[in-house]
């Protein structure tokens, strides 16, 4: 598999998580574990589980074309890296209950922030994605 196939797989791997969180798990149809878990999250208005669920998500979705777009790979991964550790943080804190098994969610997401970091530093190696990629991540 050539260095170009590898980097492309590597990245829609990374932004498929993301739009599978994002969009699957929190915006629709939304998963209940997910929804038990941020209305664990103390001082938090129940009228306002939905629409933060719902504004997690849509973050989720772009995180995941910003890395298609391979512009600034580091800024991405380090924003991706501070909302794994920090969403894992929180829902071990507030929803534990709700989490079947948390020592596999944290190495999971072990792997996917070392998956995050490789796709970050192949990106940076080949520079961002050309313009008309561009332009068909953000109108898919």
């Amino acid at each position: 598999m050539s260095d170009t196939w590898s980097r492309r797989l590597a990245a829609a791997a990374v932004a498929l998580m993301w739009w599978y969180e994002g969009f699957w798990c929190k915006v629709f149809p939304g998963r209940a574990d997910q929804r038990a878990i941020v209305e664990g999250v103390p001082l938090l208005p129940a009228g306002a589980v939905t629409p933060l669920l719902a504004a997690i998500g849509l973050a989720e979705v772009a995180l995941g074309v910003w890395v298609l777009t391979r512009r600034h790979p580091y800024a991405a991964a380090a924003v991706q890296t501070a909302l794994v550790a920090g969403f894992n943080t929180g829902g071990l804190l507030f929803g534990a209950e709700h989490i079947p098994e948390p020592g596999r969610l944290v190495v999971q997401d072990v792997a996917f922030l070392a998956l995050i970091w490789l796709v970050a530093g192949r990106n940076a190696e080949a520079g961002p994605a050309p313009a008309a990629a561009r332009e068909a991540v953000a109108t898919a």
